[in-house]
């Protein structure tokens, strides 16, 4: 640790990222980092790069865990409110804000997280577009036939040097439009946003069965928190029953408990299984950023 700590201090980095799946204690492991490098170089803050923290008033089912930060400075959490769905185009633009605001105040960013999609969309210098829909270039494709719309899609792709490889995305002239439209739209040139170009990536590594101890004893202490009383909030807000079933885990067994769609017990060990399913999922993902290159230097905690 103290050559890594080295490396940052001498300037090699643009971001440092922590990653790992859930409860391995990664967001502990930022803030004491953050604190460190705070204290004998210069100033730190965290950039989340979760996907449900970006919430207001999903505290608990997301783990936000606010306290735990402490003095450091915290950026992209409770940035929208529950119910709307915030996607990775908008997280590419928040982060590239909020990266370029901490570095024009002199000081160095951390990010943290287990959204591995978030986290390569901010690192890996993702071109992503907000392609909203054409409703005049809709009308005029539908009436073609779907093997013109096809080929069509094609000659855009390889226009841009793309090769096709995910055919089953057109089994309908829906899908295939709407390719189309992105296809067309993302040939506009745009700035591309400042992100970091060069950054370390420290992941925080436990064994399985620890993991999924932890995941257990989490989930159990969170329920006695008022896990339950949360979603049962946000429902009693307004916010539809389908829309927080859509944020996954812990919002969608809370939210089937509460309209009578599963038991307690149905809902507890559902979400159990749910979640330690996801940290081997989000393992998954980072071993396969690792076969794409990505050097990722490992801690156990």
């Amino acid at each position: 640790m103290e050559n890594i700590l080295g490396s940052i201090k001498q300037g090699n980095w643009d971001a440092v990222c922590i990653l790992g799946p859930t409860a391995s204690g990664k967001t502990k492991f930022a803030v004491e980092l953050a604190r460190t490098l705070t204290a004998q170089w210069k100033p730190c803050e965290i950039i989340s790069a979760d996907s449900r923290q970006v919430y207001r008033g999903m505290d608990i089912g997301t783990g936000k865990d606010l306290s735990e930060y402490g003095e450091v400075p915290a950026h992209l959490l409770d940035i929208v409110d529950a119910g709307t769905k915030y996607n990775i185009f908008e997280y590419q633009k928040d982060f590239s804000k909020a990266y370029t605001n901490i570095l024009e105040r002199g000081c160095f960013p951390i990010i943290c997280g287990g959204s591995g999609l978030y986290i390569e969309a901010a690192t890996r210098g993702y071109e992503l577009y907000e392609v909203l829909p054409d409703e005049d270039l809709r009308s005029r494709l539908e009436p073609k036939p779907m093997e013109e719309l096809v080929q069509m899609l094609k000659e855009l792709k390889a226009a841009k040097g793309v090769k096709p490889h995910n055919d089953t995305d057109w089994d309908t002239k829906k899908r295939v439009i709407r390719a189309i439209e992105i296809e067309m739209a993302q040939t506009e040139p745009r700035a591309p946003l400042p992100l970091p170009q060069n950054v370390l990536f420290i992941g925080v590594s436990v064994d399985r069965d620890t993991r999924n101890a932890r995941i257990d004893a989490r989930l159990e202490a969170r329920l006695q928190e008022g896990m339950v009383e949360e979603v049962k909030r946000l429902l009693d807000s307004g916010i539809p029953a389908e829309d927080l079933i859509y944020y996954g885990l812990e919002y969608k067994f809370l939210t089937q408990y509460l309209i009578g769609e599963l038991s307690y017990e149905e809902m507890v060990g559902g979400l159990r299984t749910a979640i330690h399913q996801f940290a081997k999922r989000q393992m998954t993902w980072f071993r396969g950023m690792e076969r794409k290159g990505v050097e990722i230097h490992w801690v156990e905690r």
